[in-house]
C-alpha cells in the first residue's frame, strides 16, 4: 500500500494552514481543469482575480540558480526580464516541469500561490492583490480556493513586486 501523493500532502498542508489561521476561504469543487482561463469560468469569477502561478528559474551565474514561484493575475503573463532583474540574474526561464512540480508539491496547473519549500521564493504582482478575494487551484485540478486577499497576505507573506506584463486584450 502506498502513502499519500505529493499533491495530497500539499492540499492537506494548505487546508491545515487556512483552518489553523482562521482564514476566510471557500472550497470550490469543479471539473478537473488546470488552465487559468477555463478554471476561472468553472469557478465563476473574473479572470484577473485568478492567481496564475508559474515557477521560474533565474540563473545567477555559471552553476547557481534560484527558483521563484511567480504569481500574476490570470489575465496577465509573467515578465521574465523583470523577474531576472529583481534577482540580478543572468537569465530567466520557466522551470522544467518536473522541477516546478517537485518544488511546488503539485502537478502543473494546480500549483498554488504558497511556497512550502525553502528553495522556492514567493513573488506576487501587486495587481492581483487589489481584489477582495483571490482564486486558485488548491494543489488539485478538481478543487479550488476562494481566499480573502488580506488572509492570503498574512499567511503567505510574499515579496510584492510588479512582475506582470500588460493585461491581455479581451474580446468585446
Amino acid at each position: 500500500m502506498s502513502g499519500p501523493t505529493v499533491t495530497e500532502d500539499a492540499y492537506s498542508r494548505l487546508i491545515s494552514l487556512l483552518d489553523g489561521a482562521d482564514a476566510r476561504y471557500r472550497l470550490i469543487h469543479h471539473a478537473p481543469e488546470g488552465r487559468t482561463d477555463l478554471a476561472s469560468r468553472l469557478r465563476g469569477h473574473r479572470l484577473e482575480q485568478a492567481a496564475k502561478c508559474l515557477v521560474i528559474r533565474v540563473g545567477l551565474g555559471k552553476k547557481h540558480r534560484r527558483y521563484v514561484l511567480t504569481v500574476v493575475p490570470g489575465d496577465r503573463r509573467a515578465d521574465l526580464d523583470r523577474v531576472r532583474g529583481l534577482y540580478d540574474g543572468t537569465d530567466a526561464a520557466f522551470a522544467a516541469r518536473d522541477v516546478a512540480e517537485r518544488l511546488a508539491g503539485s502537478v502543473s496547473g494546480s500549483i498554488m500561490p504558497f511556497s512550502f519549500d525553502p528553495g522556492l521564493d514567493l513573488l506576487v504582482d501587486p495587481d492581483l492583490l487589489g481584489h477582495e478575494e483571490i482564486f486558485f487551484n488548491a494543489a488539485r485540478l478538481d478543487r479550488s480556493v476562494a481566499l480573502r486577499t488580506g488572509d492570503y497576505l498574512r499567511l503567505a507573506d510574499p515579496r510584492i513586486e510588479p512582475v506582470a506584463d500588460v493585461p491581455l486584450p479581451t474580446a468585446v
